[in-house]
């Protein structure tokens, strides 16, 4: 069914999906986010002693996802552009619970890195399912149903860290990567019962006559024609901007868990407090992705994403000189709001930039814009902490979303898309 067109009776259908899609999501969401913030943590249980060490590890851990899914991400995309977005979804839910489930049984950190490794390949379920509402929701409803399934990312990942710092602290941290498997299974069997699809796969392009029989050239050729809605300039502008801004967020994964651990007390639940703070600040994500996707259907993407940036800048810098974790979730909060504002909008652009039948291959180039900022800002961020001490990952956040910000006015166009 073409999303381009939607008759009276075709509404009800995007929204029965909407919500189906949108309670899934929210379950795999919390689990993955039960063991997210818990790898820095987990390092230390694998036979890593030294503090450097566990902090190149934890950035390593994190890395190793985020570059097999920016690899993975544009061929996964190709193939929903052909197969349809629902098997997608499933695909990366059923394949994520056995893949986490067996992190549980990790023994050395090299094993739980190469595990990370297929979960990035095999994974995606956020692409997965933007996709899947992209294509089946009016355009001039983008930025509130993609928005509205940002927020259920957001509040799975405000219940995750909350139920990952319990079952870590009461029954151990193998527990928390089963929990995980067991709510993405049952994530899963949610969009394969309750999601319902009637997939048409656009025909592709003909190709030039003569260019049967020179099968290279005539792949090359398909495949060029696969990627050049995804490299346009408005499209590269979106998502050289968007890689900027995740850029910053991540400096802080791998160091947000240690830098709470140094202003507690030695006998405080780490575990715990981090998932508060974390899960505070998703909270905070799924108000601004509701309420700044839909502004954004209003006033203009562009908007909202200067906005966002703005206020990343003001909410990081007194980050890097919090005293306690009530400080730091205040901020964390802020700077929450804004990214859930910029995910949303980037998301509900890029449907209405996106060529009917093509959106698989355009949010398979975001997963992979975003995945290289998941693989380079973990690192980043633990080679500041190594270098210049915890608090310093903050203050260059600030920076990054202040060169974000410039490059927004420079680069993006300042009139709503449309199409």
């Amino acid at each position: 069914m073409s999303h381009h067109t939607f008759s009276a009776n075709a509404l009800p259908s995007w929204r029965r999906n909407l919500i189906a899609i949108w309670f899934a999501e929210l379950v795999a969401i919390v689990g993955f986010s039960v063991v997210l913030p818990l790898l820095p943590l987990y390092v230390p249980r694998l036979g890593v002693q030294d503090e450097r060490e566990v902090k190149l590890w934890s950035g390593l851990i994190y890395t190793a996802h985020a570059v097999t899914m920016a690899i993975f991400g544009p061929i996964w995309g190709a193939i929903s552009d052909r197969r349809g977005r629902k098997v997608m979804v499933e695909r990366a839910m059923f394949s994520g619970a056995i893949v986490i489930g067996l992190m549980g049984l990790a023994r050395t950190v090299q094993q739980l890195a190469i595990l990370r490794m297929l979960q990035g390949a095999l994974t995606g379920t956020v692409t997965a399912a933007t996709a899947l509402v992209a294509t089946n929701t009016p355009r001039e409803r983008a930025g509130y149903a993609l928005g509205l399934l940002q927020m259920a990312v957001y509040v799975g990942s405000s219940v995750g860290p909350l139920l990952g710092g319990l079952v870590a602290d009461t029954l151990g941290y193998q527990a928390a990567f089963w929990v995980t498997g067991a709510l993405l299974f049952l994530a899963g069997m949610g969009v394969l019962f309750f999601v319902r699809e009637e997939f048409h796969p656009v025909a592709p392009s003909r190709e030039p006559q003569g260019g049967a029989g020179v099968g290279g050239a005539t792949s090359r050729a398909r495949l060029w024609n696969r990627l050049a809605p995804a490299l346009g300039s408005a499209v590269l502008g979106i998502l050289g901007v968007r890689l900027v801004m995740k850029l910053g967020s991540n400096l802080l994964s791998p160091v947000l868990p240690l830098f709470i651990q140094s202003i507690v007390p030695a006998d405080a639940r780490v575990a715990s407090i981090t998932g508060l703070v974390s899960g505070g600040s998703a909270a905070a994500g799924a108000v601004g992705a509701l309420g700044l996707g839909w502004l954004g259907d209003r006033v203009g993407y562009r908007w909202i994403l200067l906005a966002c940036a703005a206020i990343s800048v003001v909410c990081y810098v007194p980050q890097a000189f919090a005293g306690s974790p009530a400080a730091l979730l205040l901020w964390q909060a802020g700077t929450g709001l804004a990214m859930g504002g910029i995910l949303a909008s980037v998301s509900a652009w890029l449907a209405r930039l996106a060529p009917e039948g093509q959106e698989g291959i355009i949010y398979g180039m975001d997963a992979t814009f975003s995945s290289v900022a998941n693989a380079v800002g973990p690192l980043m961020g633990s080679a500041l902490a190594v270098w210049l001490g915890l608090r310093a990952p903050f203050l260059f956040a600030a920076g990054v979303f202040g060169i974000a910000g410039v490059a927004a006015v420079r680069l993006l166009p300042g009139r709503r898309p449309s199409k």
